[in-house]
């Protein structure tokens, strides 16, 4: 049974079906030696090439789903590469082989909080397209006088450049001053839509964490560049939300899982949240002579190197 290309791509973890409509459309993709287009549909035993390196594909029911839940600092590009050197939120992810990880939309370098990653390139499609309505929570501090009339304008309805945006809800959160913190959700993902919301009534964000998508919240537990893996339950819970079937096995697993596993898992983060800390400690000149620098074998074992 044919599949779309993109869908096929998608599901091999090269990135969300957006992503890979773009690598078709740019040529970068062929299909059993010809180049590939947007719309084409392929079989389970067709040869495949990105950029000309031939993919591992697999079957839907082959692959195990998995997601992160990973808390984003500010200061951190959504982005795999960035070309002036700026830390990524790929940058501390756990490895892994045959498979990588997918972003769930993006934040704003200067938001922090919940940024979901998983492996199904499907899943992440359809969790940030609008036509499914998951719902995005968000903490923000505002720096003006609010009245009740620009709460209102924000719950009916604002016209932006790209459109027509509001809050879905708004709860103050407390605060001093002209310093005052609101809860606010929505349902889209576009670029910049809280700030942008805001600006609109002329008030400055000075702080933006998203604290929930879905019902998937930030883990207080979970330090600032740290992360944690979603156990099945959470897993199906997403697949749900967008129509897609239940996974029926998980890679983290409760009943196997000892110590040593969540030592393991906690040395990871303490040290990816150490090397976050060390280059928050840098020049940004210098983080970005750094980066563009040839690595050699002793910028690699210091972690400072490009990647």
């Amino acid at each position: 049974m044919s599949e779309k290309l993109q869908k096929v791509l998608a599901r091999a973890g090269h990135g969300s079906r957006r992503e890979m409509e773009a690598l078709i459309t740019a040529g970068r993709v062929s299909v059993d030696g010809k180049a590939a287009t947007l719309g084409d549909r392929v079989e389970v035993n067709a040869v495949i090439r990105v950029d000309g390196h031939q993919i591992k594909t697999r079957a839907a029911e082959e692959q195990i789903c998995r997601v992160l839940a990973y808390h984003k600092p500010e200061g951190e590009m959504c982005t795999r590469h960035d070309p002036e050197g700026r830390p990524t939120v790929f940058d501390r992810l756990p490895k892994m082989d045959g498979a990588r990880w997918i972003a769930v939309g993006r934040l704003d370098v200067n938001t922090s909080g919940l940024l979901l990653f998983t492996t199904d390139g499907e899943l992440a499609n359809r969790l940030m397209h609008p036509s499914h309505q998951v719902e995005r929570e968000y903490a923000v501090r505002v720096f003006g006088e609010i009245t009740e009339a620009m709460l209102q304008r924000l719950r009916k309805g604002v016209q932006l450049e790209d459109g027509l945006a509001r809050f879905n809800k708004i709860k103050a959160a407390g605060g001093e001053g002209l310093n005052q913190w609101f809860n606010v959700t929505l349902t889209e993902g576009r670029n910049r839509e809280v700030r942008r919301l805001w600006e609109s009534q002329e008030v400055q964000v000075s702080r933006l964490m998203r604290v929930r998508y879905g019902d998937v919240t930030l883990d207080r537990g979970i330090p600032r560049g740290g992360w944690k893996e979603l156990k099945l339950q959470e897993v199906n819970y997403l697949r749900g939300l967008v129509h897609m079937n239940y996974e029926t096995e998980s890679k983290v697993d409760l009943q196997q899982e000892g110590k040593s596993t969540r030592h393991k898992q906690a040395a990871q983060i303490r040290r990816a949240v150490k090397r976050h800390k060390e280059l928050q400690g840098q020049e940004p000149r210098a983080r970005t002579a750094s980066a563009r620098r040839k690595p050699t074998s002793s910028t690699r074992n210091s972690g400072t190197g490009s990647k």
